[in-house]
């Protein structure tokens, strides 16, 4: 059973002080789920729309497209386990295990079967979700990730840098030298991964090192790298058919040239019935903030009628 409570959530003021811009009816919440504290972002109506963001953000990511999304959804962006507003887990950090609790959030707020979106980890959270839970999904979009443990997969050939991967599991290292250094740490991430580097500002960054802020919240992040081999085992055991409409997209010099062989896959040999691949021209990896409007139109195009 999870309680909600609408106020009082003890955040940051570079946390706590964005909603009021969306404008509508967002408020931010707090629920005791599975043990642990979740915050997310609520407003508008419709059909549920559950937005998962990836690294290094939380759910401030998607501010761009909420005002539009709400007018056909209930839109619910949320902080993963440890990020943000949300407490670390206590369940775990593998993708499966935080779609449990994303599942359990929604649960508790008597949302019906939902569409689902995710960016970077999120989009490997939104996988599990589908696999673990398909009577509550509509609808899966995954942006701008590849899916641990299936083709291709480790042998990616794109325009940007992939060290970080390596780097973040190792065991306490990277908790040690990036605490204090948030800031600088992630401005080098969003630098390369958009075309344009205004798009995410100075205050946009202090605003993502205050929801990383703290070793549990680090820590939280780099565990979800560390849980990589668990997501490779639990995507290569579920191949029993599903037919939830999945979307894969990505920018033309990151993910996205090696979506079409990912779509192929998925259909041929993990069980999926409806996969499409769309690349974005000329995107980069953080579309939701540089490419906001053709993300949200991604997004109702893939679920409408549906």
């Amino acid at each position: 059973m999870s309680t909600f409570d609408s106020g009082g959530l003890g955040l940051p003021p570079a946390l706590g002080s964005v909603v009021p811009e969306l404008g509508g009816d967002f408020v931010a919440v707090t629920a005791e789920v599975n043990g642990t504290t979740m915050h997310y972002v609520r407003g508008g109506h419709g059909p549920a729309l559950v937005l998962l963001h990836g690294f290094p953000q939380d759910w401030f990511e998607w501010r761009r497209v909420m005002p539009r999304l709400s007018e056909r959804f209930t839109v619910i962006a949320v902080d993963l386990p440890g990020v943000g507003g949300s407490a670390p887990s206590a369940a775990g950090y593998a993708a499966a295990d935080m779609a449990e609790d994303v599942h359990l959030l929604i649960d508790g707020l008597g949302l019906s079967r939902a569409h689902v979106v995710g960016h970077d980890i999120g989009g490997m959270v939104a996988y599990a979700f589908a696999r673990r839970f398909p009577c509550s999904t509509r609808t899966v979009i995954i942006l701008e990730t590849p899916i641990p443990g299936i083709e291709p997969w480790l042998t990616l050939d794109i325009d940007v840098p992939l060290w970080h991967g390596a780097f973040h599991m190792v065991p306490g290292l990277p908790e040690a030298l990036v605490a204090d250094r948030q800031a600088t740490y992630f401005r080098y991430f969003f630098d390369v991964g958009t075309k344009d580097n205004s798009v995410i500002s100075d205050t946009d960054v202090e605003h993502y090192a205050a929801a990383y802020r703290g070793p549990d919240r680090l820590h939280s992040a780099f565990e979800m790298y560390r849980a990589v081999a668990a997501n490779m085992t639990f995507n290569s055991a579920h191949t029993d058919p599903i037919d939830i409409p999945l979307l894969l997209a990505g920018g033309e010099h990151v993910f996205g040239p090696i979506l079409p062989q990912l779509a192929e896959n998925l259909l041929a040999d993990y069980g999926w019935s409806d996969v499409g691949a769309h690349v974005v021209p000329d995107g980069k990896h953080y579309l939701v903030e540089e490419r906001p409007d053709e993300v949200a139109e991604l997004i109702e195009r893939h679920t409408a009628n549906r």
